[in-house]
């Protein structure tokens, strides 16, 4: 899973970047509102941790923004405000679901994941995007900054791989087996090959690079330099 948590207590959001690293998966953290907003409309995550209490923009006001554009990425709100009307305050903005402070960071994580897995039981995905990069796999397209990319269909299906695990680095072995069904290494360059020629049509004319080589590892698609 990739979160997203936007808390602005260092303590919080240390805790609960700790606890998704140690289950292995991946974690961004913004610590004020404007910022969150700004990731959460800028990449796409499998759910988003919010607080209510936030400098620059509050908790309700990112959660109804988000949903007035249509983002359907689960959100569960983590505040300090735990009464029940605080509660029905968060339902109602779009929140799915709302623990309250202090917690148990297995139940969230736990609250994460019954989320994450209802959302792809009842929403199978069918666009994928990371920042203005975007892949529809019904129509078979791909756009970036609204202009159409063509794409050669082993392309396609690396951008695919690549984009569901945007952020996380996927090694050779991953593309081998996932874009290739080798379960083996042919020894040869087609993975650099196809990579050399998905960065051209992706990043090679516009200002933001989105694929990167992480030397020894493999390769990241995600908005760092």
């Amino acid at each position: 899973m990739h979160i997203l948590l936007i808390e602005d207590d260092q303590s919080v959001a240390a805790f609960v970047e700790k606890g998704f690293l140690d289950k292995g998966q991946v974690i961004t953290h913004a610590a004020t509102g404007t910022d969150g907003l700004g990731l959460a409309k800028d990449e796409a995550y499998d759910a988003i941790i919010i607080d209510r209490m936030l400098p620059a923009l509050d908790g309700l006001s990112i959660v109804k923004a988000l949903r007035d554009e249509g983002d359907t990425t689960p959100i569960l709100i983590l505040s300090a405000l735990g009464e029940v009307g605080d509660r029905i305050d968060g339902l109602k903005v779009g929140a799915d679901d709302y623990l309250a402070k202090p917690f148990d960071f297995e139940e969230l994580y736990t609250r994460i994941e019954v989320l994450v897995r209802r959302r792809d039981i009842d929403s199978p995905v069918t666009r994928l995007k990371v920042a203005d990069l975007e892949l529809d796999l019904l129509a078979h397209e791909v756009q970036r900054a609204g202009q159409k990319l063509s794409l050669q269909p082993r392309e396609f299906r690396l951008l695919e791989y690549l984009m569901r695990n945007a952020g996380q680095i996927v090694t050779r072995t991953m593309l081998l087996e996932n874009v290739w069904d080798y379960h083996f290494d042919p020894q040869t360059n087609v993975i650099d090959v196809h990579v050399s020629r998905l960065r051209q049509k992706i990043d090679k004319d516009f200002d933001r690079p989105l694929l990167h080589t992480v030397r020894g590892s493999g390769y990241v698609l995600n908005t760092s330099s």
